[in-house]
């Protein structure tokens, strides 16, 4: 018998590759924090000894959820201006506390809050964008999360940097820093067309392709945005995106909500990703994105939250139900984005947007170990028919019970392992003391 670190036997697997496949009485090896193989339990009973067993005879695993959009130490302005449209929600609000607020130590403490809720709701990995990313990068690393940091690009200056390019040299310096976390990969990260100049997208363009590092903005969020690119630059920001060479398969349109035909096949004749994060478009009442157009085109979308100051959830598993039965009503076709494609989305597609698909988003030998338990054993999830359709339009992240990342054991029972909060409890209420303040009348 081989020896192994972890055995895991599931009710279920459901390995998002092969596409469709749902496999019964199914365990995943795992050594090095990396899956050896996906074989039925008899079978794996005989050919391995781990040095630890865990049996889920109620479960479904799956692959560790992917958030393609967020903005992780937003949390900590959760619930703080609700119910506003998104630029005045953004200039009235959130900007003026980030003005006063942001710093390292509101960074950490904000990505630590959100990495604690994501583990629990079985999310394994994030595509960041904030202030400070070295401080998100303690956080995640403390969390025992994977994470996708951003190298952040504004135009107007903030506590962490001065212009673009300060904020350029920075963000490259903590890649620096940390580039040797297996844990940890970059992507450039400007901000928006409305707050990025052409000159400092086309040196994005260069550094990513020099450093080949996916480029992750917000785009086509909302029809104003669209209006004020058409008034200033005479032409929608999608095509100013592809003039100065930003579309390609680097692209990470987070949101893409205010698409034509024409821009969806534009897309994918590039191989551009979509973070769709539909929960934020709705609460923003930025709109419906038109996802079953853009998946049957062959557009790679992933799902995002955005983050908590305007969802409020980083709540993964939430997003893909509302995927799925938003893209049916907006396409008028119940057939839109099935459950094992909603799936799919939540995972392997993420993965293949911040270019780590041969690594994660899939239970595949040689992939890493990022894996999610979800229990059927509750009255509500009874009975069922197909796993893969409770995943997406039954359970919740309360029925997650376990997630490994890179094999690393972070929740077992619903609980998290391995997280020393430091005190993080009283300091996000420290927080939303100093926050609150400001918005009382």
């Amino acid at each position: 018998m081989q020896a192994i670190d972890l055995l895991i036997s599931a009710r279920w697997v459901i390995p998002i590759e092969p596409a469709g496949a749902v496999l019964a009485e199914h365990s995943v090896a795992v050594a090095g924090g990396r899956i050896v193989a996906v074989l039925p339990t008899p079978e794996a009973a005989r050919r391995y000894e781990p040095a630890k067993r865990v049996e889920l005879p109620h479960h479904a695993l799956i692959p560790g959820l992917v958030n393609l959009h967020t903005h992780a130490s937003m949390t900590l302005m959760r619930g703080l201006a609700d119910d506003l449209p998104l630029m005045e929600w953004l200039k009235d609000h959130v900007w003026p506390a980030e003005g006063r607020h942001v710093s390292p130590e509101f960074v950490y403490d904000g990505t630590l809050l959100a990495c604690a809720e994501q583990l629990r709701g079985g999310v394994t990995c994030m595509n960041e964008m904030y202030f400070f990313p070295e401080a998100a990068a303690r956080a995640a690393l403390d969390a025992g999360m994977r994470a996708t940091l951003g190298i952040i690009a504004f135009e107007f200056p903030s506590a962490y940097a001065a212009d673009a390019n300060d904020y350029i040299s920075k963000g490259l310096a903590t890649r620096d820093e940390f580039g040797d976390e297996p844990l940890l990969s970059f992507c450039m990260a400007p901000h928006a067309p409305y707050t990025v100049s052409d000159k400092t997208f086309k040196r994005i363009v260069s550094l990513a392709e020099e450093l080949d590092l996916p480029i992750h903005t917000h785009l086509h969020e909302t029809r104003s945005e669209i209006e004020d690119s058409l008034a200033q630059h005479k032409v929608r920001p999608l095509e100013r995106l592809a003039q100065l060479g930003v579309l390609g398969p680097r692209l990470v349109a987070a949101h893409a909500v205010h698409m034509t035909g024409e821009e969806i096949a534009t897309l994918a004749r590039h191989g551009a990703s979509v973070a769709h994060c539909p929960s934020s478009n709705l609460k923003l009442a930025s709109g419906l994105a038109p996802v079953a157009a853009m998946l049957a085109q062959g557009v790679n979308v992933g799902i995002g939250t955005d983050g908590a100051a305007s969802n409020n959830r980083l709540d993964v598993l939430e997003e893909t139900r509302m995927a799925a039965l938003l893209a049916k009503a907006v396409a008028g076709d119940a057939q839109a984005l099935p459950a094992h494609q909603a799936l799919a989305c939540a995972t392997l597609h993420g993965a293949r947007a911040l270019g780590l698909d041969t690594a994660i988003g899939s239970l595949v030998p040689n992939k890493f170990a990022d894996l999610c338990a979800v229990s059927f054993a509750d009255p509500e999830l009874a009975p069922c028919y197909d796993p893969a359709s409770h995943l997406v339009y039954s359970a919740g992240r309360s029925q997650v019970t376990h997630v490994w990342v890179a094999g690393a054991s972070r929740v077992e029972e619903g609980k998290l392992v391995g997280f020393e909060n430091r005190g993080l409890n009283n300091r996000v209420l420290l927080w939303q003391n100093k926050l609150a303040a400001e918005t009382k009348p």
